[in-house]
């Protein structure tokens, strides 16, 4: 398997490119719009260079990883001889659905379709294709060059062999995959989702500010980014994205959002993506404060 196809070059779409492209594959990467490509070319560059300053790359295999990535804005010609696709899209059932269907009719019989989707039933998506037991979740984590959990979803047709071969396929990228059930939010986020969901309630209650709670959690429990900056990182349009999926798939309240994090999301308050959430971001800045709203 060498002929790799990403579906999205935002920022998990061209972190998974990016790490295809290092350890040897060949990748399409495909976006709708040419502006999106050659902005995520720009991240992907930028990324290996710092994996050259750090010592990870040389020069020339920072020069090799680059030029083996191309990029497409027309999905159905860039997929057609890939042997493996990962779609890395918005985090939207209908899109996905869509998406699935034409690399369904698009790729040849043999290319297992993967999604990188965080929350997702991997057996719905896998419903509008003709391939249920070539189509599984990859779920890598962001950001994508530097953390090494690959969660592998099995949909309930899903081969046995398929998801051998996306095992192997992760650690030959220099991840760690680990196999869990297609149930909503898989591991990962059934967990994180609610903890992130109840610091926001914490602060909607009044109980603590954004910079104790996220002080709390940093000190006494060793989390190296706080439950509310980590909602900023993730992208509170996410996060909301998420905890409907828990809510509907489970029914059951403990997963219901938090009124704050549905206003902020109306607001276009969603993080780092837009400059400001629970805290404000100055571009080409590290330093981060408590956003006005939530100043006493």
């Amino acid at each position: 398997m060498q002929e790799i196809a990403v579906i999205g070059s935002g920022q998990m779409g061209n972190g998974i490119a990016h790490v295809f492209a290092q350890n040897g594959y060949t990748v399409s990467l495909i976006d709708i719009q040419q502006s999106a490509l050659d902005k995520a070319m720009e991240t992907i560059g930028k990324n290996l260079d710092r994996q050259v300053g750090k010592g990870v790359l040389t020069e020339t295999e920072k020069a090799a990883a680059l030029g083996r990535i191309t990029t497409h804005t027309d999905m159905k010609a860039a997929v057609k001889n890939a042997d493996l696709v990962i779609e890395a899209a918005t985090e939207n059932i209908d899109l996905k659905l869509k998406i699935f269907g034409d690399l369904d009719a698009a790729c040849k019989p043999a290319c297992i379709l993967a999604s990188n989707t965080s929350s997702i039933s991997i057996t719905k998506i896998a419903s509008v294709t003709q391939r249920g037991d070539k189509v599984i979740g990859m779920h890598f984590m962001n950001p994508v060059p530097v953390m090494k959990l690959v969660e592998v979803i099995r949909g309930y047709n899903t081969s046995v062999e398929v998801t051998k071969e996306i095992f192997e396929i992760s650690k030959k990228l220099g991840k760690s995959p680990v196999e869990v059930n297609d149930y909503p939010g898989f591991i990962a986020n059934r967990i994180l989702m609610p903890m992130i969901n109840e610091a926001i309630y914490s602060l909607y209650e009044g109980v603590a500010g954004v910079d104790e709670i996220d002080t709390v959690m940093k000190l006494g429990m060793a989390h190296p980014m706080g439950p509310l900056q980590l909602a900023d990182f993730i992208g509170l349009d996410t996060c909301l994205s998420i905890l409907r999926v828990l809510h509907d798939g489970f029914g059951n309240p403990k997963y219901a959002p938090c009124p704050l994090l549905v206003n902020m999301v109306t607001s276009r308050n969603l993080g780092v993506k837009t400059g400001e959430g629970f805290y404000k971001y100055t571009k080409g800045s590290k330093d981060i404060v408590v956003a006005d709203y939530f100043k006493k």
